[in-house]
């Protein structure tokens, strides 16, 4: 494991493989660990590097609100520190996020961008009271709603399906600190609308969305889509992809990055 220092925040991550340059984001309450799979697929061809987002996995919390504008500097400070000029960035709901906020912050270090069940789109009235129902949920019961929310992640009929690969994802959820929690929380609703990113098409646009997504609803998640360049891929299932539909995912995104 490696990492290295961000505004005196120690931030994680993994660099395996050579050739054009990969990044992986991880979504809210996970970690570089669930890209574990991936990385070793795509570093056969690539330079795959994964990244600790602030205040999860073994990257340290920077304050008590994580903008995404803090995510996407700490993602910077780890590609200059790899001597990394230019990536293909691919973020996982949060994940997108950050990932749009360093194509806003750094527009000549993106070559692709994908938004793998993730939205341009800033929160809604609606989304930001629950972001703030949240953090007081989280307060008063850590493990609670921390079980609770990876669980909701998945479509209904994947929630027996996949139970064990569920199980696994709310363990790794579980070592996130609460801190690292509320703060994303915070930086999450605050968040830029960056819509217009998306109708700019200065580099190529991936959309993959979930049918089912419990999270982001399909048919609004479309009209960011309409007029653009991006191209969009929809599965029949819900908000982590990577582990619903992994095996689709693994060709969409190789075909993506060549």
């Amino acid at each position: 494991m490696n990492h290295i220092l961000y505004k005196n925040t120690k931030i994680s991550y993994t660099d395996t493989g050579k050739g054009k340059a990969i990044v992986l984001l991880h979504g809210f309450l996970e970690n570089k660990k669930m890209w574990s799979e991936y990385a070793d697929l795509f570093s056969e061809k690539y330079r795959v590097v994964t990244i600790d987002l602030l205040g999860h996995g073994e990257s340290d919390c920077l304050g008590y609100v994580h903008k995404m504008e803090d995510n996407a500097g700490a993602v910077n400070a780890v590609l200059e520190n790899l001597n990394i000029e230019k990536a293909i960035i691919v973020g996982h709901s949060m994940g997108g996020y950050v990932g749009l906020a360093f194509a806003e912050l750094y527009p000549k270090k993106i070559q692709k961008l994908v938004l793998l069940n993730s939205t341009s789109k800033e929160d809604s009235k609606e989304r930001k009271l629950n972001r703030t129902r949240a953090i007081k949920a989280v307060k008063q019961n850590y493990v609670a709603f921390v079980s609770l929310a990876i669980a909701n992640l998945f479509s209904e009929n994947n929630r027996t399906r996949l139970e064990e690969e569920i199980e696994k994802v709310k363990t790794e959820a579980l070592k996130t600190p609460l801190q690292g929690i509320i703060a994303s929380q915070e930086g999450m609703k605050i968040r830029k609308d960056r819509e217009e990113l998306v109708r700019k098409n200065l580099f190529p646009i991936l959309f993959i969305l979930g049918k089912k997504d419990p999270v982001l609803n399909y048919e609004e998640s479309l009209s960011q889509i309409e007029d653009t360049t991006a191209e969009l891929v929809s599965f029949e299932d819900g908000h982590m992809s990577q582990i619903e539909n992994k095996e689709e995912l693994k060709t969409v995104l190789l075909d993506f990055f060549v």
